[in-house]
């Protein structure tokens, strides 16, 4: 199903909607302020299980929770100090941190996490996502078509709309993933320079 929102001001019905087939445990594409991602309820394991199949993942692939701020941070992440003062200073933003996993991670996923990523996007759509939701997202990027990321609700319908319960479509966005900071040792480091530009 494909149902076009405005970014500017997503309406409350369509988001609504998304939140009725995350609950239910479908899969969702929505638009973040780098690519479309591909996401999941956390707590549902049939879903998560559906998104592994989707996209070939296993048990060393990362995944990333998208959250609307920083609140769930504490529970689903261990963050030191100086970790979070870098993470509050550049989200909501462009910006995937990678931060050592507690184990609140671990009893909703398939697989046991050492780490996990945490991105709060600059995205109306998806912060009112998971406000709604109660609960952060499970995310993924949408799966590549021949090497390339697509970059329209539209297209990703086209593509994957038998895999895919709900796309929100935007429209096209200029694609450029997110910056991937490694926060889990002593010296922070940018394992990705994406779309964000970041000070350590």
């Amino acid at each position: 199903m494909l149902m076009r929102i405005y970014e500017s001001h997503p309406q409350a019905r369509i988001i609504e909607k998304a939140v009725e087939v995350l609950r239910a445990g479908g899969l969702v594409v929505y638009p973040t302020d780098t690519i479309y991602g591909l996401g999941c309820d956390l707590h549902s394991k049939k879903a998560l299980e559906k998104l592994y199949r989707m996209k070939g993942l296993d048990e060393k692939s990362p995944l990333s929770f998208i959250s609307h701020d920083l609140s769930h941070v504490s529970e689903y992440a261990q963050v030191s100090n100086r970790a979070y003062r870098l993470i509050n200073r550049y989200l909501p933003g462009p910006y995937t941190f990678i931060l050592p996993a507690t184990r609140e991670v671990n009893r909703y996923m398939l697989y046991k996490r050492k780490n996990i990523g945490f991105r709060v996007p600059a995205s109306n759509v998806c912060q009112m996502l998971s406000e709604q939701l109660g609960n952060p997202l499970i995310s993924t990027s949408v799966p590549l078509w021949r090497e390339h990321f697509l970059n329209s609700g539209e297209v990703i319908d086209e593509y994957f709309g038998r895999q895919i319960d709900l796309v929100l479509d935007i429209g096209v966005l200029i694609s450029e993933p997110s910056t991937i900071v490694d926060l889990t040792g002593d010296d922070f480091e940018i394992t990705r320079q994406g779309k964000g530009e970041i000070q350590l």
